[in-house]
Order: C-alpha cells, then structure tokens, then sequence
C-alpha cells in the first residue's frame, strides 16, 4: 500500500472520537513500556464542556485512515494566549500517534500545517497534549522504561520523522532521576550542602512550611495560583492559566496527591513557595488497560501499595523570595517524607535544558539526566 491509500480525516463525531483516543491502545500493544491512559480521561479531555483550554482554544483533531482503520492522529491547535503573551505567531499541534511509515506521518504534518496557515500562523510547534500546561515534548533520549506519571512516551521513529519533515529543535527539557533511599533512613546522607542552605531558609529568614489541607483544598489552591503564575512567568514557552485552568487542574491532582508530599511555604503570613510531588501512579496505570471497572479498582488497590517512586512536578518560588535557601528546605522535607513512606526514587521532571539554577540544585543532590524530550518548531510559510 502507498500513500495515496491514506484519507486524512477531521474528527467530526463521537465515533471519530472513539477512534482517535482508541488508535495509540492498537498502535502500542506490543510495547511493554507504553502506559495506557484512562479512556474515560481521554473523552473529558476533548470535551470543551470539561476542559477549560477550550474557552481561549480552537483545536481540530485528525485522522488518518486507511482501509477504513485508524492509522495516525493529530491534532492541529491555535491558541489566542500564546501569541498575545509572547508576540509571535505560533500555533501548536499534538496527540500525534502513527504508524512507522513516514509518508502517512507527512500527510498528518500538512494536515495540521494547513489548518495552522489558514488561521495566520507562521510557526507549528509541538507535540503539545494540547498545551504546554499539558503533556507535551516528544521523548528523543531515555526509551529504557515507562514514563514517569504525566510524562510522555512515544516510539523510537517519531523523532527522524518529525526531522525528515522539517521540523527542528525548538527547546529541550530534561528529566532527572535521584536516588532518594542512598540518602539514609534519617537522611544521614543527604548532601551537607542541602542542610546548611535549609537550615539559613528556617533560622535566617524565617522560612515555615505546611502541607496543602486536603480538607481546604480549594483554599489552598487559590493560595498557591499566584505563586505558579510568578514563579513560571518568566519560562519558555509559559503563558498564564485562566483560573479555571487552575481549578481543572486541581481537581484531577486532588485524585492522586498524596498530601504529605505537598507543601505551601510561607514567611510570616505571606505564601512564597509551592512544592507538589506525586506517587508514580503510572506504575499502578500500566496495568489497568485504561479502565477502573469492573475490575481496575481492585487492580489499582494492588499495585498502588507497590509504587516505589514519586515525581516532583511543581516547585516553586516566587522572584523577590529566591536565594533564600527554600528549593533546599523543599528538598530536605520532601526526601525526608518519601523515604519514611518507603519511596525509593524521585524524578524531577521536566527541566528546561537552560535553567541552570534548577539544574545545580538538583545535581548537587545527586540528580543525574535520564531522559531528554524535545519541543520542535516548523515555519508554516
């Protein structure tokens, strides 16, 4: 078969829909390493009534078919936050699953290429699952297990397709592994550097810290909005969430957070910083087949108590208040709390290639690079 046997499809129905979110279940059935997400997931999060990307978002999604079957999918994105925050026409595009047979990856490319032009970009960037607020990057180091709980994972050929097409690399992000156990079981051998700079955030600027307060929730939430907001401000690539925003995201954290891995940070009475570290539940997910019911609950409550790492997804500080030795006390407490819970591991994910800041603190507590994932840009015209 060629090519031109492949139709490109806007999704259109619930039945493309299905489609679409049940194609990557087919395409990576024999790779032990994929993590199927949950199909119910998936649905709200095309659903413009759930997702509240979609209040400043227009997203096509499609197909490529062939015979009938589902061979690829991606999506084409135009957000009108990116362009007004950062003043470059940039348009977005992601969910791309395929096939290995680039021409019907280059028949999605100028799918969403065309779709893009249509609307005024100049730039297609990507992969982003649908924003960089979401999964996003495409894995080009690193194939030697599953990805870590919202990170993502993709074949070995994606990358010399999107490069044979043109695309070239925007930005890379780092993921960094930590052997959180070699610390000790009172953290006896946590680098001295770590406590020293913790012990200046307590004893001379008065740095306090608390869990998030699972029972005020969305109280805490609305402390920790300004801290990400000023904290991320300044970040490639970052654009302000809508509260609602915010709020989406809360609540599909408040599933899998483990409140004693969260923190809020505080001199006196003003909230400075924000640390969020979750279960690697993906080691839970990868063997659910993307459904609870009837018999996922079971399975998660299994292998829930076998999950033996976390992953570190937000911490932050906001600008007047860094320097002060608070990432520090956010790693002592952090690794002191995992490894009582018998964590063994942590990822610290995902580092922007040039945040040397973040990169040295991470390395002087023995954090090493693991895996590399790419964000790639292509002219439109």
């Amino acid at each position: 078969m060629t090519a031109t046997d492949v139709r490109i499809e806007p999704v259109t129905s619930h039945r493309d829909l299905r489609a679409f979110i049940m194609f990557p279940f087919r395409l990576y059935a024999s790779d032990p390493n994929w993590v199927p997400p949950l199909i119910s997931d998936r649905f709200k999060h095309f659903d413009p009534y759930h997702h509240p990307f979609f209040e400043h978002a227009e997203v096509q999604l499609f197909r490529a078919v062939r015979d009938g079957e589902t061979v690829g999918t991606i999506a084409a994105i135009a957000d009108e936050v990116h362009p007004r925050v950062w003043n470059e026409p940039v348009g977005f595009f992601g969910e791309f699953e395929v096939i290995e047979d680039y021409a019907v990856a280059a028949k999605l490319f100028a799918a969403a290429r065309e779709w893009l032009a249509q609307r005024g970009l100049r730039v297609m960037r990507g992969p982003m699952n649908l924003s960089i607020n979401d999964e996003c990057s495409l894995l080009i180091d690193g194939f030697d297990g599953p990805p870590v709980i919202m990170m993502t994972y993709n074949p070995r050929y994606y990358p010399s397709f999107f490069e044979r097409y043109g695309f070239v690399k925007a930005k890379d992000f780092y993921a960094y592994r930590l052997d959180i156990a070699s610390y000790g079981p009172n953290l006896e051998y946590l680098p001295e550097q770590v406590r020293r700079v913790a012990r200046i955030a307590r004893e001379r600027f008065g740095v306090t810290m608390r869990h998030v307060d699972m029972k005020n929730f969305d109280r805490d939430v609305e402390l920790i909005m300004p801290i990400h907001r000023g904290a991320w401000s300044q970040n490639w690539g970052a654009w302000p969430m809508s509260d609602a925003e915010y709020r989406h995201l809360a609540a599909s954290l408040r599933k899998v957070v483990d409140p004693e891995l969260t923190y809020l940070a505080f001199i006196g009475d003003e909230p400075i910083g924000c640390f969020v570290a979750l279960p690697d539940l993906n080691q839970v997910a990868i063997h659910l087949g993307g459904r609870l019911f009837p018999t996922g609950w079971l399975k998660y409550l299994w292998y829930r108590r076998q999950v033996t790492g976390i992953r570190v997804l937000i911490m932050g500080v906001v600008e007047e208040h860094r320097l002060k030795g608070v990432e520090s006390l956010f790693y002592q407490e952090g690794c002191r709390v995992a490894v009582r819970k018998g964590y063994e591991w942590a990822e610290m994910s995902w580092i922007l290639e040039d945040n040397y800041r973040v990169s040295r603190g991470i390395e002087a507590m023995g954090g090493k690079v693991y895996r590399t994932y790419r964000i790639y840009d292509l002219p439109i015209t």
